[in-house]
């Protein structure tokens, strides 16, 4: 004892010479002692009370200083911070950088005491006395430090430690104390069964991480070396919220994309300069005092790479700083994996981008893959070898951190992936962030909702990959005239044959999400009911294939669409991609395989389990604890459900011999023959009955099987009684009215009948594991098809919307001009038509087509009197042309559109110190920077976040630009009049006989206006026309919004007196006192 304790009292001045290390669970001024979970620590996880003990002089020490003894005081530190073995005074660093250098250090110093140690000396810390299950779940949360370790024991998932302390509160979970001879532990936990309802609260709401320990027998050395655990328990996955697969709360209609990012640290060799990208050629850049410019942070090359691990999509891209909040816009991805190297870098560029944002950062080592090579055993089939060629270095760098990183979440699960798709392959229209949130393609500007947003306006899909396909295609128009057209014959033929488009809207409607189903197996999990679903997704399959070959039947008389004579060609096409052999035969020895009412009669037996297991943890609550309890602790439903007759068990179930099999006695020889087996030994054992009542004249003799007694004879009322005193066999239980015992008989009968079912268990897994790899050898015919479903998805739909809604196809060419005939705002006419108002359709020409259209068209108008609304529907309408989708116009025939830019409403960005005029420059900045002759460009209100003299300059100047330099299609919205009065000036807007219209010119003038009566009342004209108009009647619309009147009062005379003061100047303008426009432009120029 003596030495032990002298061995604590070293080690602890060992570790006082250097400060301790803070710990979240350290308390410096309390009593307690929270040690850590150091390899060697005996005391791992418990608080204890500790005394700092004497120092004793150590050889080869000289104390500084001498000091006299004060009162005891105690000290807070963790074990695992505490080297172990003999004390080297010169070796202990003056300082710990940070938390892994502090680990590693100590793990090496307790190495090296442990190979310095003589075979003389004792251990100095023995093993904590915990149970063998919560020395296995210290070890994973050891492991797994980021995470939250669910542990799996029987019915239950349980929290233990700090964690139980942190999440039971939050999970509205009792917090419970474990007794164990080292001391109380925490824990908390919930059945089994709410697994999902947990996880989301953990991984989608509080956006934790979860590693997930699940049971696995052991065998018999195991067993001895556990202490008899009939278990052991090992981490089979990490759930985060970018690499989520099949759980329930995943959102069926959108993709749950995990994107990693490879970025140079600042001032190292750019991967575009090196061989490959290995973490061994990396070099480390000059100091942070010679970082490069802001224009060359912008250019800085990134490497993207993204996927959803649900379906096995999988893409990278080559983008730069500037590009790379656009990006995020269009991926939204759940979680960002970043480089380890990076984590220290704070101000790197990449780190504002994905802040203002507020994405979830992950930080992962790129692991072992280097090349493309290293993808292939992760991929259904290989990389074209054109599409290896054209990847990037930084891309591939991105994909092989991506893969590590997923590859480490699963935890050796296999899977397969598609191969990556380049996003620079794919012919898309870009649309920025800013113009993806203000033209409302997604969700609102106000509230963020889907309602209201332009994929709600137009969404007709019936499956949840068809809506996943709309809403990939909105957020990347297609700019292949080949591809839209194509798109557009498909919708055009489900227009012209309505009984074609019902029935194969029909039969999708009868396919499941099948892209996800075969992930799932690709990943090795899914179970028969996903079989099921996957043979009834062929066999829809094949319907919608034999619809698309028959002959065409006549159109229908109620369409208005165009009925081309060879669209027909397009249904054959689609139907030529379709490969059903091998998925036919797949199919149908799976619904010869599985045994559907098996499946249904085990679905009740896990409700029953279920039910009984809500029961239960009702009673305890109820016992423990108030209503609010029992309301917060179970699911909705739960207290009715559980209210009603207590369910069967699965064990009871069993006793009764109602075994539910999933597979059928024919899926395989070996099944037949082990079915046949126990019908013959059901038999036996009705004979055996039989005989036993009639040798004991009981006729309520049955045989039984409990959990705890086993097979036994139960008899009950008079036989009973008789029986009692009859030498019948071994008696086991008895009561007044009941007997049981055991009889040699039966007992031999029970155990061939658990061999003979038990034998049929493993058959059923070894049939249901070869109908998995049957799946997985057909993965890629599977997932093709399913593309080929969600086409057809999103073409039906698209025809249903354009029969509802009076759409036009477009016509669609390579020029550069726009035009519209009677255009619509497709949210806004939704909205209105449900009040039971119509929408005034407009109309846009703009573009240097063969009309001689302008440009830009200026247009002016009053508050409220759709200007915005206009500039939107035409970006809208563009979108719709370029998805494959008829569009809101009596007329359209539009140039390819190869990006679309948007500066529309106001807002500040307080996070990145940025009022809201220097958002509006920005994102001006970037649109003048970025927009080609192709390009489509609506900018409204430039220049309204600061004075109106210089907010007319930079409007005027934004619009010169965009007509000079960018010569881009543009629609530009303004109040400040002057703007239009400079255009005219400087020659934008056409020659003299214009009228000031700018007719003929690159700029042409249009506007809304207000009709007022003679009592005051008005009326907004929403209807263009060519002109100016000079009035914005803001106090009409202040007086709409309620100002007081007294303030309105106020305004108004306000407004006279400037009104005034412009005439006067106008006046002098006109005796020659001041200036003209163009004077004041010739001199700026």
């Amino acid at each position: 004892m003596l030495t032990r304790r002298l061995g604590a009292s070293i080690s602890l001045f060992d570790a006082l010479l250097s400060p301790p290390r803070r710990s979240s669970r350290c308390c410096h001024s309390s009593s307690s002692v929270v040690f850590g979970n150091g390899p060697d620590c005996a005391l791992r996880g418990r608080l204890v009370p500790i005394t700092r003990p004497p120092v004793l002089p150590l050889a080869g020490f000289v104390p500084t200083t001498t000091s006299v003894r004060g009162k005891k005081t105690k000290t807070s530190l963790r074990i695992q911070d505490l080297p172990q073995g003999r004390v080297h005074v010169d070796a202990q660093p003056s300082t710990i950088p940070n938390s892994e250098d502090a680990a590693a250090a100590a793990a090496a110093t307790a190495t090296a005491a442990a190979a310095a140690r003589s075979p003389a000396e004792p251990a100095e810390i023995q093993e904590p006395a915990y149970p063998t299950v919560l020395l296995q779940a210290r070890r994973n949360m050891q492991k797994f430090a980021n995470c939250v370790l669910l542990t799996r024991l029987g019915g239950f998932y349980e929290l233990y430690f700090e964690q139980a302390d942190e999440l039971g509160p939050l999970l509205n979970l009792k917090v419970a104390q474990k007794k164990t001879n080292a001391g109380p532990v925490s824990m908390a936990g919930f059945p089994f069964f709410q697994l999902d309802r947990f996880l989301k609260i953990l991984v989608q709401d509080l956006n934790r991480y979860v590693a997930v320990a699940e049971e696995f027998p052991n065998n018999a050395p195991d067993k001895i070396k556990s202490g008899g655990l009939m278990h052991d328990r090992r981490v089979a996955r990490i759930i985060t919220p970018g690499t989520l697969i099949d759980e329930n709360f995943m959102d069926p209609y959108v993709n749950n994309f995990v994107l990693a990012i490879h970025a140079s640290p600042l001032g190292e060799t750019p991967p575009s300069a090196l061989p490959a990208a290995t973490p061994e050629t990396k070099t480390i850049g000059p100091s942070p005092s010679s970082l490069p410019a802001a224009a060359a942070l912008d250019s800085l090359p990134l490497g993207l790479a993204w996927l959803d691990l649900s379906t096995g999509q999988f893409f990278t891209q080559a983008a730069d700083l500037s590009s790379l909040s656009s990006a995020l816009s269009r991926i939204s991805p759940r979680e960002v994996v970043l480089d380890k190297d990076l984590q220290s870098n704070r101000d790197h560029g990449l780190f504002s981008v994905l802040a203002e944002d507020r994405h979830l950062v992950t930080y992962s080592p790129m692991g072992e893959m280097t090349s493309l090579a290293d993808w292939v055993p992760l991929l259904e089939s290989e990389i074209p070898s054109d599409t290896a060629r054209a990847f990037t270095n930084h891309e591939v760098a991105a994909g092989s951190l991506l893969l590590h990183y997923v590859k480490d979440r699963l935890q050796g699960t296999s899977m397969k992936l598609q191969p990556p798709l380049r996003h620079e392959a794919m012919q898309i229209m870009s649309i920025d962030k800013n113009s993806m949130r203000a033209l409302e393609v997604k969700q609102t500007i106000r509230d963020g909702w889907y309602r209201g947003s332009l994929l709600h306006a137009i969404r007709r899909t019936v499956t949840k990959s068809g809506t996943r396909l709309l809403n990939e295609w909105l957020s990347a128009p297609s700019t292949s005239l080949e591809v839209i057209e194509s798109r557009q014959e498909l919708v055009a033929r489900f227009i012209a044959h309505g009984d074609l488009r019902d029935v194969i809207t029909l039969l999708l409607r009868r396919t499941h999400d099948s892209q996800r189903l075969v992930q799932k197996f690709a990943l090795g999990r899914g179970d028969p009911d996903d079989l099921l679903a996957l043979a009834a997704t062929v066999d829809a399959t094949e319907g919608i294939a034999n619809w698309l070959t028959k002959p065409s039947p006549a159109p229908t008389a109620d369409t208005t669409a165009d009925t081309d004579t060879d669209t027909h060609c397009c249904l054959s096409t689609m139907a030529s991609r379709l490969n059903l052999e091998e998925p036919l035969k797949l199919a149908r020895r799976i619904r010869e395989a599985i045994d559907e009412e098996g499946i249904v009669h085990q679905h009740e037996i896990e409700d029953g389990e279920t039910n009984q297991m809500m029961a239960l943890a009702q009673d305890i609550i109820s016992a423990e604890g108030s209503p609010d309890d029992v309301a917060a602790a179970l699911p909705k439903g739960a207290a009715k459900k559980s209210a009603k007759a207590r369910p069967t068990s699965v064990r009871e179930h069993y006793a009764n011999d109602n075994e539910a099999w999933v597979m059928r006695p024919s899926a395989s020889p070996s099944l037949r023959r082990l079915h046949d087996e126990l019908a013959a030994l059901h038999a036996e054992k009705a004979n055996l009955i039989e005989t036993l009542r009639e040798r004991h004249d009981a006729a309520s003799l049955t045989l039984r099987w409990t959990p705890g007694l086993g097979h036994i004879c139960h008899v009950r009322g008079k036989d009973a009684r008789a029986l009692a005193v009859a030498d019948v066999g071994r008696s086991i239980s008895a009561s007044r009215s009941t007997r049981s015992f055991h009889l040699p008989e039966w007992t031999a009968l029970g155990q061939r009948l658990d061999a003979v079912r038990a034998a049929i268990r493993v058959e059923e897994q070894a049939v249901f594991q070869a109908l998995r790899e049957s799946v997985v050898l057909n993965l890629v015919k599977l997932r093709r098809n399913a593309a080929v479903l969600d086409e057809l998805d999103v073409a039906t739909s698209f025809a249903r919307l354009a029969l509802e809604q009076g759409l036009s196809r477009p016509r669609l060419n390579h020029s550069t001009a726009t035009t519209i005939i009677g255009g619509r705002h497709p949210t806004v006419e939704g909205g209105l038509r449900e009040q039971g108002r119509s929408f005034v359709r407009n109309d846009c020409l703009v573009g240097s087509g063969s009309a001689h259209h302008g440009r830009l068209w200026l247009i002016t108008g009053p508050n409220m009197g759709g200007k915005s609304t206009f500039l939107r529907q035409n970006a809208l309408i563009t979108i719709l042309a370029q998805v494959g989708c008829y569009v809101p116009a009596d007329y359209a025939e539009l140039g390819l559109v190869d990006a679309i830019f948007s500066r529309v409403g106001s807002a500040d960005n307080l996070y990145r110190h940025q009022s809201t005029f220097m958002v509006e420059m920005l994102e001006t900045a970037q649109i003048l920077r970025a927009a080609t002759p192709r390009s489509f460009v609506i900018m409204d209100e430039i220049g309204r976040g600061t004075t109106p003299e210089d907010g007319a300059a930079v409007a005027f100047a934004s619009l010169h630009h965009l007509v000079t330099v960018n010569k881009c299609r543009s629609l530009f919205a303004t109040h400040f009049h002057s703007v239009a009065d400079l255009a005219a000036a400087s020659g934008l807007c056409g020659g003299p006989d214009s009228g000031g219209t700018g007719t003929g010119g690159q700029v042409e003038m249009y506007c809304t206006d207000v009709e007022e009566d003679e009592t005051g009342a008005f009326v907004y004209v929403h209807k263009l026309r060519k002109g100016i108009n000079r009035e914005s009647h803001a106090l009409k619309v202040a007086r709409l919004a309620g100002l007081p009147e007294a303030a309105i009062c106020v305004a108004k005379d306000v407004l006279e007196k400037q009104q005034t003061t412009l005439h006067t100047y106008e006046h002098g303008y006109a005796q020659g006192q001041h200036r003209s426009p163009a004077e004041v432009v010739s001199s700026a120029g």
